[in-house]
């Protein structure tokens, strides 16, 4: 098989062991894509930066972002709170499950998705943790071929998040109750706020 191929492969497998768990990003992405709204630019956007970071890592600038830990830290106070303050939004509309029909799901402007989605991915560190600096030290391992690699990792985020915007439509029909959306959405505060914490403890 040629080194070209292996290493392509190799990289779709290691971005999708990264990115393929429960997290502030893919929480987002799914609830855009059961409420039908705005996916295409959610997913576009996700993708889009992963392919950018992914793109940096491999070029070696990954060892150079990695001597800047006080850019990390101050990333990390600004994505926790972010994330605990979304969280706390989430929180608030499991709460009032009558503002959670599928009726009231086209409301939300392009422009709040567009900024809330770059707010999940850029203020996250541990997003360039993964992309920059881990894939980056990984795809520079396959000498010549760490750009094959590197293709593979952005060919797996684009895969992923395609995947979960457009499939989770095929779970409308269970949210269309009221009860199901304050399920998820008080899934995704305690997500969103654990993961502030813990971003906050880290930072």
């Amino acid at each position: 098989m040629p080194e070209a191929l292996v290493a392509c492969l190799a990289g779709l497998g290691t971005g999708l062991s990264l990115i393929v768990a429960i997290g502030a990003q893919n929480a987002f992405v799914l609830r855009q894509g059961i409420r039908r709204e705005h996916v295409g630019a959610v997913v576009a956007i996700c993708a889009a930066s992963d392919a950018l970071l992914i793109s940096v890592g491999v070029s070696g600038v990954g060892r150079v972002v990695g001597r800047w830990p006080t850019a990390m830290t101050v990333t990390a106070w600004i994505g926790a709170a972010f994330l605990g303050c979304y969280g706390l939004l989430a929180a608030r509309r499991a709460l009032h499950p009558a503002a959670l029909t599928t009726d009231d799901a086209a409301g939300g402007s392009l422009r709040g998705a567009v900024l809330t989605c770059l707010a999940m991915t850029w203020l996250n560190p541990h997003v360039y943790l993964d992309t920059v600096l881990l894939l980056g030290s990984v795809a520079n391992g396959y000498g010549s071929a760490r750009w094959p690699f590197g293709l593979g990792a952005v060919a797996g985020s684009v895969l992923w998040f395609g995947s979960l915007g457009f499939g989770a439509r095929l779970l409308r029909r269970p949210f269309a109750r009221p009860s199901s959306w304050r399920v998820l959405d008080a899934v995704i505060a305690c997500t969103m706020i654990t993961l502030g914490l813990t971003m906050a403890a880290r930072a």
